[in-house]
């Protein structure tokens, strides 16, 4: 983007919230402008494995303990009619992105998870959910049974959002991509700044996972929460059917079918993205179920992501503040952003185009949450978040030390595809080491509250321990709730010799 422009709502991201948003107010007549600050697919939604399911593991029970059942109630509904959105639009827009209709299933190994499953069934049901227990599940190893949602789907998220994009351009309405929000001001109008224009606009829709601009308030009551996913060469058997586990360690598992060749993604070992672990054996644990329990051949791809986990177990969809009048937000989407991102897109754009939703509430930033450490000390977790207490360091001043390794000590081993932080003119540095040896210098000092970044090797990032942001290994930003890059700094001098290994 490199011109200022005038439209009626802006929406910043470019994933499944932010474009089925834009779709639905430009079928409604609104001019719409989306800000996508890298290319749309990278982000959160191209990350995912692909499941469109109102089955969401155990979330009715947690829901209606938490809520009631009229809100769990709800929630189902909103997520049921997110499915059926998503098949619309494919159909109706032409969007070649592998959907396929299948059966969703939460799966039990132990008596107790049985018993479990058996109960969220029952609940489902009366929901007026597709709800069925079965002890018939099409997996290659014994199961005790499981619950099963019928008609639902899975498809291929970046095809479907590159999709969802041309739809949305043109005629008045735009996407534009590598543009970066630095700044949003509420108002009449709403004004969004970007490093190549400014946008006017009547109402902004805040859809970047976790949202930009936030006063604080979706910092105390949300959490940001870091998954892995293995892409294995799938066996002959073809798998009929999306899964997860009520056991632990959980476990979700599907095939896909991409360019010709099929592939098994197993996804897990989730924690809370403050917590630092092997990320090298959290995807060895993934790459063994998929052989040992899938008969899954090598492992072609992997990768990790965040997403922003509420701590009342509701998305967020409404005004950003309490004092906002034009600035709104998608967040909170719990891991089931597919449709959890659809619903509250739909639920925004019936809000901006003067509509009643019947969801609106459930999902409203308004309500009362719980918020704070207080908040997270009192909050039922999944068994998965149970098992991992919180070890979330306060803010920067309080952070524990550790202390930068001195300049010469940290180079002379550093080895290329490594990154380590050092102490250079008395400034925090991170360095990495690329394939060829040359070395890359930006500031260690995350741009959100100030912590110091540490070098995940796995990933090839620089990750925030305090409270989650992700930076690439030239300190571009790439998860929140950071929203700037980690500055440059003066490259250091390297000890003489021949590089390390």
């Amino acid at each position: 983007m490199e011109t200022d422009l005038d439209v009626d709502v802006a929406v910043i991201g470019g994933g499944i919230a932010g474009l089925t948003a834009a779709l639905a107010l430009k079928c409604a007549g609104h001019k719409v402008a989306v800000l996508e600050a890298a290319r749309i697919g990278t982000g959160v939604t191209g990350h995912t494995t692909g499941k469109i399911t109102s089955l969401h593991r155990l979330v009715y029970t947690e829901l209606a303990d938490r809520h009631g059942p009229k809100v769990a109630g709800s929630y189902g509904q909103a997520n049921q009619a997110a499915v059926e959105h998503i098949a619309r639009v494919v159909a109706e827009e032409g969007i070649d992105c592998d959907f396929r209709r299948v059966s969703n299933y939460t799966y039990a190994e132990s008596d107790d998870a049985l018993a479990r499953i058996r109960d969220e069934a029952a609940l489902a049901g009366r929901l007026g959910l597709p709800s069925t227990f079965t002890s018939d599940v099409p997996l290659p190893f014994a199961v005790r049974g499981a619950l099963r949602f019928d008609h639902q789907a899975q498809f291929h998220a970046v095809k479907y959002l590159q999709g969802l994009a041309r739809a949305v351009d043109g005629s008045g309405c735009h996407v534009f991509e590598d543009t970066r929000v630095t700044a949003v001001r509420d108002g009449a109008p709403a004004v969004v700044e970007t490093g190549g224009g400014t946008v006017r606009a009547r109402e902004v829709i805040v859809a970047a996972n976790f949202p930009i601009g936030d006063p604080g308030l979706f910092a105390e009551r949300c959490y940001l929460h870091r998954s892995y996913i293995v892409a294995s060469q799938a066996p002959s058997a073809r798998l009929d059917g999306t899964f997860i586990s009520v056991d632990e360690p959980m476990r979700s598992i599907l095939a896909i079918d991409v360019d010709g060749s099929r592939y098994v993604l197993t996804g897990g070992e989730g924690h809370r993205a403050t917590e630092t672990g092997d990320a090298a054996l959290r995807y060895r644990r993934l790459e063994a179920f998929a052989r040992e329990r899938l008969g899954a051949g090598v492992t072609s791809f992997r990768w990790s992501t965040q997403d922003v986990m509420p701590l009342d177990g509701l998305p967020y969809v409404g005004t950003l503040s309490p004092t906002a009048a034009h600035v709104h937000v998608i967040t909170g989407l719990r891991k089931w952003g597919l449709t959890n991102g659809t619903a509250g897109a739909l639920i925004l754009a019936d809000t901006l185009s003067g509509r009643h939703n019947p969801w609106a509430a459930v999902f409203d930033t308004s309500r009362i949450s719980p918020a704070g450490r207080a908040g997270r000390e009192g909050q039922r977790l999944e068994p998965a978040e149970a098992a991992q207490p919180e070890t979330v360091p306060a803010e920067t001043s309080e952070q524990p030390e550790q202390p930068a390794q001195t300049e010469q000590t940290a180079l002379a081993g550093l080895r290329p595809g490594e990154g380590t932080v050092v102490e250079i003119g008395g400034h925090k540095t991170a360095v990495y080491a690329d394939d060829a040896g040359d070395l890359h210098a930006v500031s260690a000092i995350c741009t959100h509250l100030g912590c110091t970044v540490e070098f995940n090797a796995d990933d090839v990032t620089w990750d925030c321990p305090c409270h989650g942001s992700r930076f690439a290994a030239d300190g571009a930003v790439i998860q929140g709730p950071a929203a700037e890059d980690l500055g440059p700094r003066p490259l250091p001098s390297r000890p003489a010799g021949p590089l390390p290994g």
